[in-house]
């Protein structure tokens, strides 16, 4: 099984930063996709930004250029460097992965992580 870690939540002012990490552990073969997601309350768990093995990423129109998604192939690790935050960016924080995992063969997993709260004060 792959399961994911996440760490770096918490409370910040307006216009203030953030660094959100994730860490993938278990029978993984290889990881494809990584990406974060986020969901305020009473909406819909959204796209936030992801990054594939090759280095290629997506942003959603409402973080680019203040958001900064990254990854450590080598530690199965993904990030999220979060600058100027605003309010509409509180939200649950979750970190997902796509990829093969092996161990009595291979299959592919999509796992999730448990969330992390950011909250932006105004």
């Amino acid at each position: 099984q792959v399961q994911l870690v996440e760490s770096g939540g918490g409370l910040v002012q307006a216009g203030g930063s953030l660094r959100l990490s994730c860490a993938a552990s278990g029978s993984i073969f290889r990881i494809n996709d990584m990406g974060w997601y986020r969901q305020a309350p009473g909406k819909q768990r959204e796209l936030v930004a992801v990054i594939v093995s090759g280095g290629s990423t997506r942003y959603t129109d409402s973080v680019k250029g203040r958001f900064t998604i990254s990854r450590d192939n080598a530690k199965n690790s993904v990030y999220l460097q979060m600058n100027s935050l605003k309010s509409e960016d509180t939200a649950v924080y979750y970190c997902n992965a796509r990829g093969l995992q092996n161990g009595d063969g291979y299959r592919l997993f999509e796992v999730w992580g448990q969330g992390t709260l950011v909250t932006v004060s105004s």
